[in-house]
């Protein structure tokens, strides 16, 4: 009988695609995928360590599924595990222990496990490793877009983030291995793929001299792969976009016009304590190189609210600068003190009802600002991907997403089909943020 496993991921992006690359080695090898409920022999659960919640929710996971059943393997993997200083090894509901870079490995620790019955760890020092990982898919859980991870690790040591240490510094994935994954996801009937990594503006700066290879001659070789009609990028960092990366991304159809550049504070005290290595200035006018080569691009950020010794003009400058930038949506985070950070250790932390008035402040922005870019689409000729079928208000409708991420609706007509790209005219909404169009 086929033995069953059933996974779980948290976290980001880079975490998903490592999940269903796993998944994927576990099905070549005879096991069976079922849903993370009762009756799996193996679960595997892919952390998160991002905040303290992250790791509280990878401990809870864990401990459900060895209740769900107490006779299976239980693999913790990911990035809770290669910063858990031992805590794991001590937990009775964890048998294998497999850190960041060792993914891979899997089927075969899997194995080892079923001949020797007894608990085992495989972590490296994650930031002693110069090597990226080969993990690959086939195919992914979204039938019409494919993530595609490739490049691990960060070198920026931002005070706030645990990630560097969780997941070491910059490796980059060689071209030639991207692209066979690509064209194999093309050959599937992928559309669109999403590049992501975990500092993804570092692409190519481990390579050596005679190889080196940049984010921008990486898009440019996707681009040239048969079958794939959108590009999207994953998190920037501001200082990527140059006047040539933007002129030249510009000239690539398949290239989305929708760009996430992390900013994560408008004010330049608070950016200098968080190590951000940019100013608001500078990324102003990162902005304003998009919007000279974009017509009207989505751009869309991240900001933390609360950051130690935020003062009150503090966050009114950040607030300000928002407001300035008039981002299609903005992710709004309280700060969260996570242990083995510089921040963690600041003076002038602030209180939780603090963080949650700016939150509120800076989420009521983002809703006006959301509805602002997307009022100003309507009328506008708009490039849908039809992705799924849903019943609203009584009738039928594809649900898709246009090259800057607005989510449309098209009513269901039958020359039509999941996986199509339709051009359409936005016209109002069905419901929030949910934008109706037509075609002519």
């Amino acid at each position: 009988m086929k033995k069953k496993a059933a996974l779980h991921n948290l976290g980001c992006k880079v975490n998903a695609y490592e999940v269903e690359a796993m998944q994927q080695l576990l099905e070549k090898a005879g096991y069976e995928i079922v849903p993370f409920e009762p009756g799996a022999d193996v679960y595997l659960i892919n952390t998160c360590t991002v905040t303290n919640i992250a790791d509280r929710k990878s401990r809870q996971m864990l401990h459900k599924a060895k209740k769900m059943n107490p006779d299976a393997i239980v693999v913790a993997t990911g990035c809770y595990v290669q910063t858990d200083e031992g805590k794991l090894d001590k937990d009775e509901a964890v048998d294998l222990i497999l850190g960041n870079n060792q993914k891979k490995q899997i089927v075969e620790v899997l194995e080892e496990y079923e001949r020797q019955h007894k608990k085992q760890k495989h972590v490296i020092k994650i930031n002693q490793t110069k090597e990226y990982e080969e993990l690959e898919i086939s195919h992914t859980a979204e039938h019409v877009r494919a993530y595609i991870k490739v490049q691990d690790g960060c070198n920026q040591f931002c005070t706030y983030c645990i990630i560097p240490y969780a997941r070491g510094r910059v490796r980059s994935r060689k071209i030639s291995q991207v692209i066979e994954e690509v064209q194999t996801l093309a050959a599937r009937g992928y559309k669109e793929v999403v590049l992501t990594g975990i500092h993804l503006s570092s692409y190519g700066l481990d390579f050596p001299e005679e190889e080196r290879e940049t984010l921008l001659s990486l898009i440019k070789a996707v681009h040239e792969v048969q079958g794939i009609q959108r590009i999207r990028l994953g998190s920037l960092e501001p200082r990527i976009i140059t006047e040539e990366f933007a002129r030249t991304i510009s000239a690539l159809p398949k290239m989305c016009p929708h760009f996430h550049l992390s900013l994560q504070s408008g004010c330049d005290a608070t950016l200098e304590r968080m190590n951000r290595r940019y100013t608001s200035t500078e990324y102003a006018e990162k902005c304003t190189l998009l919007r000279k080569y974009f017509d009207n691009p989505a751009l869309t950020t991240d900001v933390i609210v609360g950051f130690p010794m935020e003062t009150e003009e503090e966050f009114r400058m950040s607030r300000d600068f928002v407001d300035s930038i008039h981002f299609y949506e903005t992710h709004i985070f309280k700060y969260s003190r996570r242990h083995g950070t510089k921040a963690a250790a600041m003076d002038g932390q602030l209180t939780e009802s603090q963080k949650a008035i700016r939150s509120d402040e800076m989420l009521a922005l983002n809703e006006k600002h959301s509805r602002e870019y997307e009022e100003a689409m309507l009328g506008r000729e708009l490039e849908i991907l039809l992705e799924e079928e849903i019943e609203m208000n009584g009738e039928q409708w594809y649900l898709g997403h246009s090259k800057e991420y607005i989510k449309a609706v098209l009513k269901k007509r039958p020359q039509y089909g999941i996986n199509d790209i339709v051009r359409v005219t936005a016209d109002g909404f069905l419901e929030n943020h949910i934008v109706t169009v037509h075609t002519s």
